[in-house]
């Protein structure tokens, strides 16, 4: 399964990063890094945009559901046959977003992988593919300001506090209708625990590999949060209209 991993989703996203060192030398690392991520985020966009218009859909037919099932609520097995026939009578897929971020799942653990082993500015010619020629040389002063290849506090320090808006983005944008009771609790709770927890998490890592993976976590959550704000303003008034 790991050599399926390297040999699908690792080598070929090393290749490619390498491949935009070779082609724009007069680029430092940093700079590629940052392009390189962007590209990649480029690619996975139409998945994303499903995986939110789906989460979008769902929520827009929360109030349908709960009707469903205050209707049924004495007998579960009526209550899960009309559900099931509203998603098919409304031609919606209630796991559509799930999927659709599980297959992206990999690429993304495969983008942070290379950014953590990636060994730079130390180039593994033996993951490159015969048609792609390693750079000339390595810069890995990014803008002439700060050695990505070692620790970088003021970088580790952006990566989390983008995080942490990115996160705050995400929450307020899938706020439904209040939800009370045990899983209510449990949902809030854990929602405040990734708000705050992970974007230490992710300055913790960051400091303690490289400014290198601090500026792909940097990258990623600034285009996560630039296309949140396109799907708010083009999908989400849609959904009200709805």
């Amino acid at each position: 399964m790991t050599s399926i991993y390297h040999t699908l989703i690792s080598q070929p996203l090393y290749n490619g990063l390498i491949a935009l060192m070779h082609l724009l030398p007069f680029a430092d690392v940093g700079v590629i890094v940052i392009v390189f991520t962007i590209i990649v985020k480029l690619i996975l966009l139409p998945l994303s945009l499903k995986a939110s218009r789906a989460q979008i859909q769902m929520k827009a037919i929360e109030k349908d559901l709960s009707s469903i099932k205050e209707k049924y609520k004495d007998n579960k097995e009526e209550q899960s046959r009309q559900t099931i026939q509203y998603y098919k009578d409304n031609n919606i897929n209630p796991l559509a977003g799930i999927l659709i971020l599980i297959i992206q799942l990999p690429i993304v653990i495969g983008l942070y992988r290379i950014f953590l082993k990636s060994g730079l500015p130390q180039i593994n010619t033996a993951m490159l593919y015969s048609f792609v020629h390693p750079p000339a040389s390595v810069n890995m002063i990014f803008l002439h300001t700060a050695n990505i290849a070692q620790k970088s506090i003021i970088l580790a320090l952006i990566a989390g506090l983008t995080t942490y808006f990115q996160i705050s983005q995400a929450n307020s944008s899938s706020k439904s209708s209040p939800s009370t009771g045990i899983q209510g609790d449990m949902a809030k709770a854990m929602a405040m625990q990734m708000k705050y927890f992970f974007p230490v998490m992710v300055t913790f890592i960051s400091y303690s590999i490289s400014g290198a993976l601090a500026l792909y976590w940097i990258t990623s959550n600034v285009f996560a949060i630039v296309q949140e704000i396109y799907i708010k303003k083009k999908y989400h008034k849609a959904a009200l209209v709805v």
